[in-house]
């Protein structure tokens, strides 16, 4: 029998204790760059025919620039001594487009990247052990770490709900108990929290960002394109009690007006256009009515379930994608009623998420390159108004990408609001250092009670640690890895899921049978 301490010496090693961090940085700066540069494209400006097409981005190893101008190598030892930024230069490939004539592709220094000690980037991880004593660093360091003006800052592991799942609980409004579906839907840095709730009478009701107030179900994916009864039902479920409470929802539906106009157009285009006018109204009160029909398809476009933004699906795809969405949220209020399924466990481990160093950053630099993609517009249009020549290399100002990408290293306020994500690393002992490297911080805020989210939770079982957490108002709302926690990572590629789900014969949302229908409202007639 091997003894468990054998298995714990060889486990946990340097190797290991912020491997976690080190693999998220290495994903970011190899995968994460070059999908936020792909996301952008092209960088349009206000003058006619002139844009500025993106290409490959990479990272040099990094480098310091001498008083003489030369640029040489940098160690972590001599960032700290020196008091500087332990950084390296970030390249895009830059081709300036002007009318017809398609300047050379250019690589533009853009900025300065922190790089974490110990990834790939770093310039120790090619180095031997005898290598790294030579230049005064210590091979037993774990690394994990950035360093910032000659302060070493480390990126906390960020606690958070799963985005783009449907909570179902229950809420306190109108005097009593009501049902609500809610999902975080995230995409591209943004999150947008949707809501279905089930409130008086059985009548949903769904609220999104951009949006005052609440907004009537049926109208809502009759606007998304959903528009005959039965197609509606049957993206909701076909359980025979909730197919019921569906049919009150449709009965309550306002009447959509018949004009003469509107006799002359097919049936579902006359109902959709007309829920698609009602949503103007309420998104955009008081407005012109082709501002109303303008609004109204931005908003359903942009704002509501962004995550289901497909650039391969057409817009009444994607819109029907969104319309049998919200109707798996009505199916969770709907069951949460009648009792046959429970409200989802927020504390659940399987139904939290975490954000490493690489997530956090790639959210950091996604903000700090639109600042940049600006920046350059602006500097395009002021030289082309002054009739100067046109160039790349002058257009991009670094210190705009490396300010933006430093100053929440160095102070710990992050994008979207968020404070603390970045601390001093605690030096005091080596265990100290360990278990500031392997810290998770909850966003709750320390104010309020929480007492369930502070509290332990069976799913954190070999995850977390037990007994290490400080004592106050962070109680339970700052943890610790336990000590052989290795963490996964998001699934890149979907294609294998989706052909193999095929393969055991899965049935789309939406394809129910219509004789469950038919037999509900046959019952409801006699």
């Amino acid at each position: 029998m091997i003894d468990r301490q054998v298995i714990s010496r060889s486990y946990f090693t340097r190797d290991k204790i912020a491997q976690h961090h080190i693999n998220s940085f290495d994903d970011f700066i190899e995968l994460g760059l070059q999908k936020i540069i792909d996301e952008q494209t092209v960088i349009e400006t206000d003058v006619p025919g002139l844009l500025v097409r993106l290409g490959r981005i990479r990272v040099d190893t990094p480098k310091v620039r001498e008083a003489d101008g030369s640029l040489e190598e940098l160690y972590p030892t001599e960032a700290r001594l020196r008091n500087i930024t332990y950084a390296a230069p970030i390249f895009l490939e830059m081709t300036l487009i002007q009318g017809d004539i398609e300047k050379e592709p250019e690589e533009v220094a853009v900025g300065l990247m922190p790089i974490m000690v110990g990834s790939t980037a770093c310039n120790l991880s090619k180095l031997s052990d005898a290598q790294m004593v030579k230049l005064g660093e210590d091979p037993a360091d774990p690394g994990g770490y950035f360093i910032v003006s000659g302060s070493e800052r480390v990126i906390i592991t960020l606690e958070d709900l799963a985005p783009n799942k449907i909570f179902a609980e229950y809420d306190e409004r109108y005097g009593g108990r009501i049902e609500v579906a809610k999902v975080f839907s995230q995409r591209r840095g943004y999150k947008a929290l949707v809501m279905v709730e089930r409130g008086r009478d059985s009548i949903l009701e769904v609220s999104f960002p951009s949006v005052s107030g609440r907004i009537n179900y049926i109208m809502l994916v009759r606007a998304l394109g959903l528009v005959t009864d039965q197609d509606i039902v049957q993206s909701v479920s076909d359980d025979p009690e909730v197919i019921k409470f569906m049919l009150e929802n449709i009965e309550e539906a306002e009447d959509f007006p018949q004009d003469a106009e509107e006799l002359l157009e097919p049936y579902h285009l006359r109902i959709q256009e007309s829920a698609m006018k009602r949503l103007g109204e309420k998104v955009a009160a008081g407005q012109a009515t082709e501002y109303q029909a303008k609004r109204s398809n931005y908003v359903v476009d942009r704002y509501l379930l962004p995550h289901l933004n497909d650039p391969l699906l057409s817009e009444e795809e994607t819109r029907l994608v969104k319309a049998h969405f919200l109707g798996r949220m009505a199916e969770a209020c709907f069951k949460l009623a009648l009792r046959k399924r429970g409200e989802d466990d927020k504390d659940h481990y399987g139904n939290k998420r975490l954000k490493l160093a690489g997530d956090l950053m790639e959210d950091l630099f996604r903000v700090s390159f639109s600042r940049l993609t600006r920046d350059i517009k602006y500097q395009l249009e002021r030289a082309d108004m002054r009739n100067r020549e046109l160039n790349v290399l002058t257009a991009v100002r670094a210190d705009v990408l490396t300010e933006r990408l430093t100053h929440p290293l160095a102070t710990g306020n992050w994008v979207g609001g968020r404070t603390g994500v970045s601390q001093l690393l605690d030096r005091t002992d080596y265990m100290a250092m360990l278990s500031h490297l392997r810290r998770v911080i909850s966003p709750l805020s320390r104010a309020q009670p929480h007492f369930e989210a502070r509290d332990l939770h069976p799913t954190q079982w070999g995850r977390i640690c037990p007994s290490e957490t400080p004592e106050g108002p962070n109680c339970g709302l700052v943890k610790n890895f336990a000590q052989q926690v290795e963490l996964s990572t998001a699934l890149e590629d979907e294609t294998t899921v989706l052909s193999t789900l095929e393969e055991l014969g899965y049935t789309p949302i939406g394809r129910i049978g219509r004789e469950v229908v038919s037999e509900v409202e046959a019952d409801d007639r006699s």
